[in-house]
């Protein structure tokens, strides 16, 4: 995959936090000269679009990278797949199940509400500058009560949000990047 007129020299991880990895890679350029490309690798996510009826389910919580409330969709890790340290292996075969589950997961967890169908919309490379990391866009629909699971670290207020303007809504700031995409992922489907 790496183009002929660049060299891959090594791969150096400097850091591990358990939440994800960090280091470098040395390139030899088209030009001949080296340089470091510095990178974070995260574990695959997935972001769900929700809709119940005439209404989309979001969430509500403090983002403390930026200092600001934020109304998301629901979204979390694809748990059962493996992202070695390192590696670009960080979810380029996910499987549409994998990413399906863990949206019912996720969606239940953060919001009480367990969807009965699931459609997988897409998964693609985010932030490919600096970040190795998929993300998957699942549709969810049939929304039934169910317990929520909230982590230590999930201060969650559950929102509906009509249909009506929901675009105009998740672009307001503090917008963000996997909010936006799911709802035009869907909208461009047809299922919003």
């Amino acid at each position: 995959m790496i183009p002929d007129d660049w060299t891959f020299v090594e791969s150096v991880p400097e850091y591990e936090t358990g939440w994800y990895t960090g280091g470098y890679d040395r390139y030899r350029q088209p030009d001949g000269t080296e340089k470091d490309y510095y990178w974070a690798e995260l574990p695959p996510a997935v972001v769900v679009v929700a809709r119940e009826g005439a209404e989309v389910v979001m969430v509500e919580q403090f983002r403390p990278a930026i200092e600001r409330y934020c109304l998301e969709l629901p979204a979390g890790i694809v748990e059962d797949v493996d992202s070695p340290s390192g590696s670009l292996a960080g979810g380029e075969d996910i499987a549409p199940e994998a990413y399906e589950s863990a949206a019912a997961r996720e969606l239940a967890e953060e919001t009480g509400y367990h969807p009965e169908e699931t459609l997988f919309l897409d998964s693609f490379w985010t932030s490919t500058g600096v970040l190795r990391h998929r993300r998957g866009i699942v549709f969810a629909t049939d929304l039934t009560e169910t317990d929520r699971a909230l982590d230590t670290n999930e201060f969650i207020t559950v929102r509906r949000v009509p249909l009506d303007g929901l675009l105009a809504r998740v672009r307001e700031d503090p917008a963000n990047d996997a909010t936006i995409e799911g709802v035009l992922l869907a909208r461009a489907d047809g299922l919003l």
